[in-house]
């Protein structure tokens, strides 16, 4: 009788844990599902129309020449960088609002895509080749995280010195970039203002690729460095314990967010909410947080990411729109919402 009562407390987290793994399985299965469905949607529509199954004949070459081509060369650059930002920025915002146990933290609450937006700004502002917006916005993305961390820094990261800081720079480097717009001559400053709000239009494959590989690689270092997280989760004192530096190890893991968060801003520009938003709908749908509902984040930041582009492109009547204009429609009352159930006594802070 003794053993019985003993066990059954392990017995009942075991099965929560398979139930969840379920659950977690499902989920992913369904956001691939709709992601190939959104994928074949966004390249088979257009001017020309092509059936949903060619267009994904087209996008490896197979098919109609004439589809092929215009798959390959006009829509497929569009819509891979759709998918590739809305993955990196998901796992971007779900490693940062694990690592800095806050869960209003994301790459554009604490300076990151607008230290990418001002790099962007300074290319076009100084009229360099077009070819060096990615490289620069990467590069405002890390000096942002560099003056974070300076700023932040005294003898190790605090949650709320972190979080407080980066909204102040995020709050200076988003006047610096308004301050160049202004200063813009008017011919650039539509295009700047496109692009300071988030866009996939008229993206390349050499920019597809490049911020591809690194982003790919960011999701599987975030995957493998999946154990350390959870024990950062454990709390400081609970993770020196067992043997995990805790300031160092949240500081690699905030260098990884952003630099997931930059390379995706790189791509589309800083589009807003993403990164706030996917960790949160993945835990309300999936539960506590797992290397397998990780994976779940960069598919659904992926999914809402073009799903989004393509409400821009075929559903709203005004053509052009940037893509950032939908995200941040639906995340403001996102983020309203969160900061209300932060403000109750017992929400806590902690994101698990």
């Amino acid at each position: 009788m003794t053993a019985v009562m003993t066990d059954a407390p392990p017995r009942a987290a075991g099965g929560a844990l398979a139930r969840q793994r379920r659950r977690t399985a499902l989920l992913s299965a369904a956001a691939t599902a709709l992601l190939v469905v959104l994928t074949a949607i966004g390249l088979g529509t257009g001017e020309v129309p092509i059936a949903p199954v060619d267009a994904l004949r087209g996008l490896v070459g197979l098919g109609d020449a004439g589809d092929v081509m215009l798959v390959q060369e006009l829509r497929a650059p569009r819509v891979l960088s759709a998918v590739v930002a809305g993955a990196g920025l998901g796992v971007a915002g779900a490693v940062l609002q694990r690592a800095a146990r806050n869960p209003l933290a994301s790459p554009d609450v604490v300076g990151v895509t607008g230290g990418a937006s001002l790099g962007a700004m300074a290319v076009l502002a100084s009229g360099a080749p077009a070819s060096l917006i990615s490289p620069a916005a990467l590069g405002g993305g890390l000096l942002a995280a560099g003056l974070l961390g300076l700023l932040a820094w005294r003898g190790g990261f605090t949650v709320s010195r972190l979080v407080l800081v980066g909204l102040a720079v995020q709050s200076g480097l988003a006047a610096a970039v308004n301050l160049l717009i202004v200063r813009f001559p008017a011919e650039l400053a539509s295009s700047a203002l496109q692009w300071t709000t988030g866009s996939v239009y008229g993206r390349t494959w050499a920019e597809v690729q490049a911020g591809g590989a690194v982003i790919l690689a960011g999701l599987v270092l975030a995957l493998v460095c999946h154990r350390r997280i959870a024990v950062l989760d454990l709390g400081d004192d609970s993770a020196g314990a067992l043997g995990l530096p805790p300031n160092a190890a949240r500081l690699q893991l905030l260098l990884l967010a952003v630099v997931l968060a930059s390379v995706a801003a790189a791509l589309t520009g800083p589009v807003g909410f993403v990164a706030l938003a996917v960790p949160h709908i993945v835990r309300f749908l999936a539960g506590p947080p797992t290397t397998g509902t990780l994976a779940l984040t960069a598919l659904t930041g992926a999914v809402l990411l073009l799903g989004a582009d393509l409400v821009v492109l075929h559903l709203l009547p005004v053509h052009g729109l940037p893509v950032g204009v939908v995200t941040a429609t639906l995340g403001a009352p996102w983020l309203l919402v969160l900061m209300l159930r932060q403000m109750k006594p017992n929400a806590g802070s902690a994101v698990r």
